[in-house]
């Protein structure tokens, strides 16, 4: 099978941890970094909340698990509200905290999680109220569904996500100087900051194959002029392989 020489638009951490599976692999990766992550400081934050009080705890992102545990320090209980991840990754750094996360085995996305029979059990309960850390603006769709079914939602927001700033040209630099030939992105808003970033190299790069983790964000590419967006089913690196095993470039 060819390699795959993909851009990689993931925080920088991520990057570089999915360029190292890729290589192993067969494939190169190109870290150029969509999304910074900035977290809040502990000052800005309103204090932590009663976690009894809930009767599920949603946690959307690896970074918002990495943080949540540091500032929430919760340690599980009979009395522990149930803990949901949406993917395996940030299920992970839960289970590093001595949590029990439950998560789709299929998905990484809000709509996975909804359809996932121990979630829509938690929320199912009497008076059901869910907390959601995530970062700032995030997973609205999530919250949207629990309103519609009026049930109390509340938000820690850990994070700001903001896009990186790149020459004008760097994109295009980066596809003639490494010779890529598809992009990977793992959420709407590194899409769209990719899309601005790119200026003038967009429509090479919406001609070529792009990795989504969703539906969802592979309608935005098609909005945006993607020609072949690829729904990976997942925002992980597992996820990934298996749609790159199945395609040539």
């Amino acid at each position: 099978m060819s390699a795959w020489r993909l851009l990689l638009t993931r925080p920088q951490a991520e990057c570089e941890a999915l360029a190292a599976e890729l290589a192993e692999q067969g494939h190169y990766g190109s870290a150029m970094p969509m999304l910074l992550i900035e977290p809040h400081v502990v000052a800005s934050l309103p204090l932590p909340p009663n976690l009894k009080r809930f009767t599920a705890v949603v946690v959307v992102s690896k970074p918002a698990a990495q943080l949540g545990v540091r500032f929430l320090n919760p340690a599980p209980t009979l009395a522990s509200p149930a803990w949901f991840a949406v993917g395996a990754a940030t299920a992970g750094v839960l289970e590093q905290a001595g949590l029990k996360p439950q998560f789709p085995p299929k998905g990484d996305d809000s709509e996975a999680l909804w359809r996932l029979p121990a979630f829509e059990a938690a929320i199912g309960e009497p008076d059901a109220r869910v907390l959601i850390l995530r970062g700032e603006g995030g997973r609205e769709w999530l919250a949207e569904r629990l309103g519609d079914r009026g049930i109390a939602v509340e938000h820690l927001e850990l994070y700001r996500r903001s896009a990186p700033d790149y020459p004008a040209d760097a994109v295009a630099q980066r596809l003639q100087a490494e010779r890529l030939n598809g992009t990977v992105v793992s959420s709407g808003q590194g899409l769209e900051h990719l899309y601005r970033v790119a200026g003038t190299a967009w429509p090479e790069l919406a001609a070529r194959p792009l990795f989504v983790p969703s539906e969802r964000v592979a309608g935005l590419a098609r909005s945006l002029g993607c020609r072949n967006p690829i729904n990976c089913r997942g925002a992980g690196s597992v996820a990934l392989m298996a749609a790159l095993s199945t395609l040539s470039p």
